[in-house]
C-alpha cells in the first residue's frame, strides 16, 4: 500500500510542475522522479528562480516561496519534513542530500522596520543563505538572512541559526535556565 501511495504522489507531483513548468517555463527547473505532498504550495513570482534537484522530496504543508528576483536552489535527494517554510527574496542555496525536520523555517531576509514608516513600508534587508551538502536540521529550526552551513553539519531542533557554521559543525543552542521575574531579578 505504502508504495501505491508514493507513486500516485510522484506521478500528481509530476503533473503539478508539469503545469508550473509550462506556466513558468524558464524560472522553474525540476527532475522527472519528485515526490511532494498534493498539500504542498509552490509560489514564483516575477523573475523569480526555483531549480529543485533529482529526487527531492517534500511532505504535506511545506511551502516554497521564491519573491521577485529570489533564486532558490534545492539539490538532489534533498528531504523536507511535515510544515516546511522557505521565502527567497534573494538567494538560498541547498546542498544534495540534506533532511529538515518537520515545520523548518528558512528566510533570507528580514523586515527592515527602521525605515520610515516601519513594517508597513514593507522594506527587507536581504542575504544568501548556503546550506552545505548532508546537512541535518532538526525540528522547528529557523534559518535567518547571512548563514552559511557547511556540508556534513548538524542542527539541533529549535535553534534558531544565523552567520557562519565549518563543515562538520553541531549547533545546539543553550536553552534558557533561569527565570526573569518583572522587577528585573534573576533567580
Amino acid at each position: 500500500m505504502k508504495n501505491v501511495k508514493n507513486l500516485i504522489s510522484v506521478m500528481y507531483t509530476f503533473l503539478k510542475f508539469s503545469v508550473i513548468k509550462i506556466v513558468r517555463w524558464k524560472t522553474f527547473k525540476f527532475k522527472l522522479i519528485e515526490r511532494f505532498s498534493p498539500n504542498t504550495t509552490i509560489n514564483i513570482w516575477k523573475d523569480g528562480q526555483l531549480s529543485f534537484g533529482k529526487m527531492v522530496r517534500a511532505h504535506t504543508g511545506s511551502n516554497f516561496s521564491v519573491v521577485t528576483n529570489g533564486d532558490l536552489n534545492v539539490g538532489d535527494f534533498t528531504s523536507f519534513g511535515y510544515g516546511c517554510i522557505l521565502v527567497c527574496r534573494q538567494k538560498i542555496t541547498i546542498g544534495e542530500g540534506c533532511e529538515f525536520g518537520p515545520n523548518v523555517l528558512i528566510y533570507d531576509h528580514d523586515h527592515d522596520f527602521k525605515v520610515e514608516g516601519g513594517l508597513k513600508a514593507k522594506k527587507f534587508k536581504t542575504g544568501d543563505i548556503e546550506i552545505g551538502k548532508n546537512v541535518w536540521i532538526g525540528a522547528n529550526t529557523v534559518i535567518l538572512r547571512n548563514t552559511k552551513i557547511g556540508d556534513n553539519s548538524v542542527i539541533g531542533a529549535g535553534s534558531i541559526i544565523n552567520g557562519e557554521y565549518p563543515a562538520n559543525s553541531l549547533v545546539v543552542q543553550k536553552r534558557i535556565t533561569s527565570v526573569v521575574e518583572l522587577r528585573g531579578e534573576t533567580k
